[in-house]
C-alpha cells in the first residue's frame, strides 16, 4: 500500500438553495478535492471547503499549498503508516487546515480499504446511527416555516435555524417555528458570533418554553471570557464553533469554568480525522458533548466526519447536511439518510465511489 501519487483539482460546486448566516450569504463554493493514489491503483478521496471567515484558509491559499510539490514527500510511503503520515502532515501544512484535511481524509479512506473495513469499524465504533440536523438560512418568517415544512417532509426530524443579525426577529421565527413544527421536532440554533451577552441572556430566557436544543456560538470568537462568565444552566447548552480550532482550544474551553457544554468539531476547522479525534479525547475526558458540524462540502469530507463522528463515545449532535444542497457532486455514496439518521455504508474505506 506505498502510495504512487497525489492529486488535486478545484471543482465548483453552485448551491440549490442559497442561503445566509449572520455574516456572509453563500450561492456557490468551491472545493479542493484530492486523490491518493496508491502502486497497486487503489484510489483515496478527500475533499477541502475552507472557512476564511474562521480559519483565514481561502479557496486560493487552499489549492495553492497542496501544489508546488508540497507533498512530494508522502510518494513512496506505506499508506498503513497512518498515524506518522498525519503528523508530518501538520508539519507540512501548519496554517492550511482543510488543505490538510482533505490529504488527511484521502489517506484515512486508504488505510481503512486496506484493511477490508469500513472506516468507522477501523476507529472503533460507538455509534450506530444519530439523526443530523438540516439547516434553514437567516430568512423572513414565512421562508422559515415553507422550508422547515419541506425539510419535515422529507424525514428530517432535528433543524437547525441560523440566528445573529436582529434578535426581535429571531424570537418571532423560532415562536413560529415551535408552534408549526410541533413537539416532536428538535430545534437547535446557530447565532454566527451575532448576539452580545446581553442579547444572549434575553434569548436564553424568552425562548425557554421552546426546548431548543443547543445554541451555536452565540458569543465572539474570542470572548471566551464572556462565555464563562454565563450562568452555568447557559453554558451547558452553547456549542463553541468559530472558538474552537483546534486541539489547545479544546483545552482552554475546558479550564474551570468550562465555557461550555458542547465542542463543535469541523474537520475544516482542526485539520482533519486525526487532529478531530485529538480533540473528541478531550472532550471525552472532561464531560463534554461533542457536535460535528461541516461547511458546504462534498459527500467526501462528509463522509469522512461522519465515520469519525460514529466512533466516538461522545459525540451526542450531528449537523452534518453540508452535502445536501450542493447542485451536483463529484461522488457518491459513503453514507445514507434515512427518516433523518445518518448511517455509514457497510463497505471498504468511506465507502465512496468517483462520479467521474
Amino acid at each position: 500500500m506505498r502510495i504512487a501519487s497525489i492529486d488535486s483539482r478545484v471543482e465548483s460546486f453552485e448551491l440549490s438553495r442559497p442561503y445566509s448566516i449572520a455574516y456572509k450569504s453563500v450561492d456557490a463554493v468551491d472545493n479542493v478535492i484530492v486523490e491518493v493514489r496508491t502502486e497497486s491503483g487503489e484510489v483515496g478521496l478527500g475533499a477541502a471547503s475552507p472557512a476564511p471567515y474562521v480559519t483565514g484558509e481561502t479557496d486560493v491559499s487552499c489549492r495553492d499549498s497542496l501544489g508546488g510539490g508540497t507533498l512530494d514527500w508522502l510518494v513512496g510511503k506505506d499508506v498503513r503508516t497512518l498515524p506518522a503520515l498525519c503528523r508530518c502532515l501538520i508539519q507540512a501544512l501548519p496554517d492550511n487546515p482543510a488543505a490538510r484535511a482533505a490529504v488527511d481524509v484521502a489517506l484515512h479512506d486508504l488505510y481503512a480499504r486496506s484493511i477490508g473495513l469500513p472506516l468507522v469499524e477501523v476507529l472503533g465504533r460507538a455509534h450506530d446511527s444519530l439523526p443530523t440536523s438540516i439547516t434553514i438560512g437567516i430568512r423572513s418568517v414565512e421562508e422559515t416555516l415553507e422550508e422547515a415544512r419541506e425539510y419535515i417532509g422529507r424525514g428530517f426530524v432535528v433543524i437547525k435555524v441560523k440566528v445573529g443579525k436582529s434578535l426581535t426577529v429571531d424570537l418571532e421565527r423560532l415562536h413560529r417555528l415551535r408552534e408549526t413544527v410541533g413537539a416532536g421536532i428538535g430545534i437547535r440554533v446557530d447565532a454566527n458570533q451575532g448576539y452580545t451577552r446581553g442579547e444572549l441572556l434575553r434569548f436564553v430566557a424568552e425562548t425557554e418554553p421552546l426546548g431548543i436544543e443547543l445554541i451555536e456560538q452565540p458569543l465572539l470568537a474570542a470572548d471566551i471570557h464572556g462565555m464563562r462568565s454565563l450562568p452555568e444552566r447557559v453554558r451547558r447548552r452553547i456549542a463553541a464553533d468559530e472558538s474552537l480550532l483546534a486541539e489547545r482550544h479544546a483545552l482552554e474551553l475546558s479550564r474551570p469554568p468550562v465555557a461550555c457544554g458542547i465542542y463543535n468539531i469541523k474537520l475544516m476547522k482542526c485539520g482533519g480525522i486525526h487532529s478531530a479525534r485529538r480533540i473528541a479525547d478531550v472532550a471525552d475526558a472532561v464531560g463534554i458533548d461533542l457536535m460535528w458540524g461541516c461547511n458546504d462540502e462534498s459527500v467526501i469530507s462528509i463522509a469522512g466526519a461522519l465515520h469519525v463522528a460514529l466512533a466516538c463515545p461522545a459525540t451526542r449532535y450531528l449537523d452534518l447536511d453540508g452535502s445536501l444542497d450542493l447542485a451536483r457532486d463529484v461522488a457518491a455514496g459513503g453514507f445514507r439518510i434515512d427518516a433523518g439518521r445518518m448511517y455509514t455504508i457497510d463497505a471498504p474505506g468511506l465507502g465512496l465511489r468517483s462520479l467521474d
